[in-house]
C-alpha cells in the first residue's frame, strides 16, 4: 500500500498563487507516475497534470502556462506549483500514483478556493 499526504490548498484571490505538496509512503517501491487530479462541484474529476518517474509531463489545457508540476524523488514528493488562478480552479485537488504495474491510489484530497 501507499500513503499520500496532501498539503497546501485553501482559499486565494483570483491571480494569486499556491502550492501544493503530496508526500508518498509505505510501499513506494515501483512508483511510475505522480501527479494532480481536481474535482469541482457537480463536475467529473479531472487530470490537472501528470509527471513520469522520466519526468515526462502532461497538463490538461486549462492549466497549460500557469500551472508547473515537478517531483523530488528522493524524497517520493510531487508538487504542483499554480500561478494565475482563477475561480474556474476552484475545485477539490486530489494527488495521485500510479504504481508499477497499473495500480492507482489517491490522497484525500484538498480543497483550493478562488476568489473572483
Amino acid at each position: 500500500q501507499v500513503q499520500l499526504v496532501e498539503s497546501g490548498g485553501g482559499l486565494v484571490q483570483a491571480g494569486g498563487s499556491q502550492r501544493l505538496s503530496c508526500a508518498a509512503s509505505g510501499s513506494i517501491f515501483g512508483i511510475n507516475a505522480m501527479g494532480w487530479y481536481r474535482q469541482a462541484p457537480g463536475k467529473q474529476r479531472e487530470l490537472v497534470a501528470i509527471i513520469t518517474s522520466g519526468s515526462t509531463t502532461t497538463y490538461a489545457d486549462p492549466v497549460k502556462g500557469r500551472f508547473t508540476i515537478s517531483r523530488d524523488n528522493a524524497k517520493n514528493t510531487v508538487y504542483l506549483q499554480m500561478n494565475g488562478l482563477k475561480p474556474e480552479d476552484s475545485a477539490v485537488y486530489y494527488c495521485y500514483v500510479k504504481k508499477w504495474p497499473k495500480t492507482d491510489y489517491w490522497g484525500q484530497g484538498t480543497q483550493v478556493t478562488v476568489s473572483s
